[in-house]
């Protein structure tokens, strides 16, 4: 059920002939209330598309009542037309919705600077708006899906309320979120203030420490809304805490799914004078291509992963490093190890243990090998 799972969300998926393949491209989820608060976070990329400009004074003042989502086009780089679109797609839905065309947000995701139907769209709004139903999360999480091979939904069930997300992305995840789209509800009563609080804290260390490919995305945007159905006011702990736990799924449904992906592999570094200097170190070795390619091939070579941490500033002795591959100490205070043949890189997740041997601090960061799958779809996206 996604975001659909707590009381007073309805949703809907359609097929408007957007993509070319015939499958579901518009998404609309509604908050009926009784509260419309919300909270968003927006990529950091400079070059944004025209629905996060959007969305960006929309959700400025934390009431959202209705989130528009389309798949096969990002309407990014598309001029005055494409803005055009965007104001169009939200002023239909705040009609439809009654909520204002001021507290929609719209989403987008697909190709950079190709114009879609705007007339296919609205007429996709019109007949999603018609379908909204209280157990349209699933349509709705296949309907903003572009390479990705199954939808992503998470649901976390608390004392007296719910939190759900659905979220879309399987390549080109960088901080700055990722290219996602994701949308998380709850009936929880929260102020938009707690919600601010609840997203930030979460994607700080969940969709921005997924690092595919870094490569950052014009379109991400992550939507938190509340629509207090439950009555319950949650501790602000609680409310942390479940926000964080769909986040948290949401992001490795995320990883598995990067496109032609064979590993996961979770770059976790600890010992660190700092957490920035942690995720410094997590994020150079999760975007090392040689390591990467070495993961795929099924190949220990955990010089590639000290290579990698010596590109940091982060502070620590390079003759004290240790390195772990799946369980094994392959180096051992700068030197060899365990016999990396002892490494078994078969399974799905792979686990890389740093330590720095400089502090206290620790940081996680996830990545995916890198495959002749993942070129090949990146080499023929557009084509």
């Amino acid at each position: 059920m996604s975001v659909t799972a707590p009381a007073g969300f309805r949703a809907a998926g359609v097929t408007a002939g957007l993509k070319p393949s015939g499958k579901p491209d518009v998404a609309l989820v509604v908050n009926d209330g009784p509260l419309d608060a919300a909270a968003a976070v927006y990529t950091s990329n400079r070059c944004k598309a025209h629905p996060v400009l959007w969305s960006e004074r929309a959700s400025a003042d934390g009431h959202v009542g209705a989130v528009v989502l389309n798949s096969g086009g990002a309407n990014c780089f598309t001029g005055p037309e494409g803005f055009q679109t965007t104001h169009a797609t939200a002023e239909l839905v705040g009609e439809l919705t009654g909520c204002g065309a001021g507290d929609v947000v719209v989403c987008s995701t697909g190709l950079i600077g190709v114009q879609f139907s705007r007339e296919r769209l609205l007429a996709g709004v019109r007949a999603a708006h018609a379908q909204l139903d209280a157990e349209g999360g699933s349509v709705a999480a296949t309907a903003i899906m572009t390479t990705d091979t199954v939808p992503k939904q998470a649901v976390a069930r608390k004392t007296g309320f719910t939190v759900g997300g659905m979220a879309k992305g399987a390549g080109m995840l960088a901080p700055g979120l990722a290219t996602m789209l994701v949308v998380v509800t709850t009936d929880a009563v929260a102020e938009p203030a707690d919600l601010d609080r609840a997203l930030r804290a979460a994607t700080r260390t969940t969709f921005d420490r997924v690092d595919s490919d870094g490569c950052t995305s014009t379109n991400d945007t992550v939507v938190l809304l509340a629509s207090g159905a439950s009555g319950v006011t949650p501790p602000a702990a609680e409310l942390d805490a479940a926000v964080h736990e769909v986040c948290a799924q949401l992001a490795r449904m995320l990883v598995a799914d990067a496109e032609g992906a064979e590993h996961d592999i979770a770059v976790e570094v600890v010992g660190a004078a700092s957490e920035a200097d942690a995720v410094e170190v997590g994020r150079s070795v999760a975007r090392n291509n040689l390591f990467k390619a070495a993961v795929f091939g099924r190949d220990p070579n955990w010089g590639r992963v000290l290579a990698a941490v010596g590109t940091t500033s982060a502070a620590f002795d390079p003759q004290e490093l240790d390195v772990t591959l799946n369980g094994v100490p392959v180096c051992v205070g700068g030197a060899p190890g365990a016999d990396p043949a002892a490494v078994d890189l078969a399974p799905r997740e792979v686990r890389v243990l740093i330590d720095l041997h400089a502090g206290t601090q620790e940081a996680t960061v996830w990545t995916n090998d890198l495959t002749h799958a993942y070129v090949h779809e990146n080499s023929a996206y557009s084509t």
